[in-house]
């Protein structure tokens, strides 16, 4: 049987995107968490763009993932903060 997953080698250059609420510091916020999970990310590693109304941001960054249970609990964390609608 062959496994269609994707296969990832770890340590590696991994982009994230996390949309939510527009807030003047959640793109600081999301970076609070990221940094628990990767120390090494700076806001030099992220970028912002509004939605066309301008009630929701989305934050892309990109982390050195280390393995999955990182990237596990990094989603967790954003997930359970209360201000991220969706993490991809």
């Amino acid at each position: 049987m062959q496994d269609d997953k994707p296969v990832i080698t770890f340590p590696c250059s991994y982009p994230i995107k996390v949309l939510g609420e527009h807030g003047e510091d959640f793109a600081s916020y999301v970076l609070e968490i990221v940094q628990r999970h990767d120390p090494e990310v700076r806001e030099t590693h992220l970028s912002c763009r509004a939605s066309r109304n301008g009630n929701y941001v989305s934050v892309n960054i990109t982390i050195t993932a280390t393995g999955t249970d990182q990237l596990k609990a990094l989603f967790e964390d954003l997930k359970a903060s209360g201000r991220v609608s969706l993490v991809l």
